[in-house]
């Protein structure tokens, strides 16, 4: 399995630390407003790689931080006179439920940064003592200049930098470049031997790393977004405090663009995963972002998530057979052929058309075909689950086929054999009336030589 390295900018060998483990730590949001398509973009790309790396056999320990303490947040608590912590605590159980609707799997650990705060305190007194850091009025700052490799990440020269504090920058610090590990605030901040404070961005991240995952992990994962400074300024803290190197794999995701425009908050051009949810399904937006290579930019528009949701409809309306699980998957090309495909950077476009392969090979009854795609499928997150109704919403979509049709018909199957008796009488105005009614329900009429079957319209 090879994966793209963003720090080295190579395809390399993936290996791990640890025989079959992997330590994979990804930059979680920070809680204060909705999840928008962005995050879809970056946490549905990671939970595949989660799920492959299982499929692979790998024990997979995935951690995914909350950053709970933040500028933003305390301006959203005083804009609405809440404390920190109920906006916070609002908008992560926010978060959540859009991870849920996306069908993605929970991380192992989750671990909260206000939960993490000794933690954080033990690094910063760790970078003043090996001589990273100093205290100046109650804040904290790194010494960039004294850590030689700083910039290796994001491929700048240190001359060229500017200071990447998400905090203001203060007139207290010894060099421009320096950043805040930790920020004087007696208002909403915590105690610690620098007086009341609370962290720095940066340093949430590798002491929440080094607690629950150690030094050094296998994969460090996020948007493209936070390279520089959030992960350059990671690798800095962490591997100065820790006196060894922090990270083996750096993966990026590429951007979500809107006109070309890279979809942000800040740009405010940002659509919420739980708007395009109304619209789209969790299935129908994973596709539009698994079509596209993780590491490129990819365009929004309606028109391709029209198309994603044609796909998903292929994927989800292959003909049904019973699922084989005594089936030896890895005797087969096309599991051969998606397992290259995903060695290869994770490459889902290629996975995808092996999945779209075995959707015709299922409709033409091909035996192994339907548990294969089932599984392959899975593995990429898609819910392949038929939509089923309740009998009451079911009986309710028949009355108002019923009404349009003009006839008393209480039942599909009432309304199967009402539709067949037209078609043997070649009435075809009334077969197309009751096709049209169907189609306006979201029910959908399949013949074939075994009968009518209906299904719903996205299933």
């Amino acid at each position: 399995m090879k994966l793209h390295n963003s720090f080295t900018d190579k395809t390399e060998e993936f290996n791990t630390i640890e025989p079959n483990k992997v330590r994979m730590y990804v930059c979680g949001p920070t809680v204060y407003d909705n999840a928008h398509l962005g995050h879809a973009r970056c946490y549905i790309t990671w939970d595949v790689l989660y799920r492959y790396l299982k499929f692979k056999g790998y024990d997979v320990t995935y951690c995914r931080n909350v950053t709970d303490v933040d500028d933003k947040i305390l301006k959203k608590a005083e804009k609405e006179n809440k404390t920190p912590e109920e906006v916070s605590k609002y908008w992560y159980k926010a978060f959540e439920n859009s991870m849920k609707a996306l069908n993605t799997l929970k991380p192992d650990i989750e671990p909260f940064a206000t939960k993490t705060l000794g933690e954080m305190i033990s690094m910063v007194k760790d970078l003043i003592n090996n001589g990273y850091a100093y205290e100046s009025n109650g804040d904290v700052y790194f010494r960039v200049k004294k850590f030689k490799d700083y910039g290796m990440l994001s491929k700048q020269p240190i001359d060229q930098l500017e200071s990447g504090a998400r905090v203001e920058v203060g007139d207290l610090k010894e060099d421009p470049l320096d950043f805040a590990l930790w920020k004087k605030d007696e208002k909403f901040g915590y105690k610690s031997p620098w007086g009341v404070g609370r962290p720095g961005w940066h340093i949430e991240c590798s002491a929440m790393s080094r607690k629950y995952l150690g030094k050094t992990i296998d994969i460090h994962a996020g948007g493209a977004d936070l390279i520089f400074p959030h992960h350059e300024n990671e690798i800095a803290q962490s591997e100065c405090a820790n006196g060894c190197k922090f990270v083996n794999y750096w993966l990026h995701n590429g951007f979500v663009t809107i006109n070309n425009e890279k979809m942000s908050k800040s740009l405010n051009n940002f659509l919420t995963i739980d708007e395009l949810l109304k619209s789209y399904d969790a299935n129908t937006l994973r596709l539009f972002i698994l079509t596209n290579h993780y590491r490129m930019p990819v365009e929004f528009s309606d028109e391709v998530l029209t198309s994603a949701a044609n796909g998903v409809k292929r994927l989800l309306n292959a003909k049904v057979s019973k699922i084989d699980e005594t089936l030896d998957l890895t005797q087969y090309d096309e599991y051969k052929q998606f397992v290259e495909a995903m060695d290869d950077d994770l490459n889902t476009s290629k996975a995808l058309a092996v999945l779209f392969d075995l959707v015709n090979k299922a409709n033409k009854d091909v035996l192994y075909a339907y548990t294969l795609l089932v599984k392959l499928a899975e593995t990429l997150g898609f819910n392949m689950a038929k939509t089923t109704l309740s009998d009451e919403e079911l009986a309710e979509k028949v009355a108002v086929i019923s009404s349009k049709l003009d006839e008393n018909i209480s039942s599909m199957a009432e309304l199967i054999a009402f539709r067949k008796k037209a078609r043997e009488e070649k009435n075809w105005d009334v077969a197309d009336k009751i096709r049209f009614a169907c189609d306006e329900v979201g029910i959908v009429l399949k013949d074939s030589k075994e009968g009518t079957v209906w299904e719903l319209k996205n299933s």
